[in-house]
């Protein structure tokens, strides 16, 4: 893990950027350093100091739990453009959430350190009404997520995560392995893998190393929307 000075286009990054002080323009650029992170490296944890605002250059950061058990579910990803303050307990009062940041690939961002991020919202209503609305727009995604969990069956929710995945790639293969799957719909390894060979077997999906082909989409998709 690096950090260095850049000088970044603050004002195409943040949407507040117009509405701080010249002062305050400074003590946030002064405070904001690039930072870069190996596949697999653990960006934050729950008894790690704040983080402050993360903006994503480049590269996928997911955010995730782990229960008492060691099962890891995933609440949200990053990924390049977008911007997260959840890590930081420290300049919004009202989160109190502990999550893992995990670099699921090679990446790189602005970090702009917590103290003073909180400083400059207290300060400024601009920046503090930006802040909260970053952390419920995150809250609204683990929300999502906990309901799929919950209330959604396995088979549903991992016919979904193959059509977003492959939506994502442009075509009918998700590069992932079980265990990934496992982490990202909340489930265990072993059930997943026993969904995908059922899909498989009814010709749904052609299973290999590391990816997966959707073979009929239509039956994934029905998979997915059922009650």
């Amino acid at each position: 893990m690096g950090a260095v000075n850049s000088q970044p286009d603050y004002k195409g990054i943040y949407p507040f950027w117009d509405y701080l002080t010249a002062d305050e323009q400074k003590r946030f650029a002064d405070s904001t350093r690039v930072r870069s992170y190996k596949k697999g490296e653990i960006v934050h944890q729950p008894d790690d100091k704040c983080e402050g605002m993360i903006y994503m250059l480049d590269g996928m950061l997911r955010i995730y739990m782990l229960s008492e058990d060691g099962r890891e579910i995933t609440l949200y990803r990053l990924e390049q453009g977008e911007i997260c303050v959840l890590s930081a307990s420290c300049v919004i009062d009202a989160i109190s959430f502990d999550v893992f940041i995990e670099a699921e690939t090679d990446a790189g961002m602005y970090l702009t350190a917590a103290p003073t991020l909180r400083a400059l919202s207290e300060d400024n209503p601009r920046l503090m009404a930006f802040n909260q609305g970053i952390a419920l727009d995150r809250f609204s995604d683990i929300m999502w997520t906990l309901q799929q969990v919950l209330f959604f069956s396995v088979d549903r929710r991992l016919a979904g995560f193959l059509l977003k995945e492959a939506d994502k790639s442009g075509g009918n293969v998700v590069k992932a392995t079980h265990e990934q799957i496992a982490t990202s719909i909340g489930s265990a390894r072993e059930v997943v893998s026993r969904m995908l060979k059922r899909f498989s077997d009814d010709g749904i999906i052609k299973l290999s190393r590391g990816s997966i082909e959707i073979l009929d989409r239509e039956s994934l998709e029905d998979i997915a929307d059922q009650v």
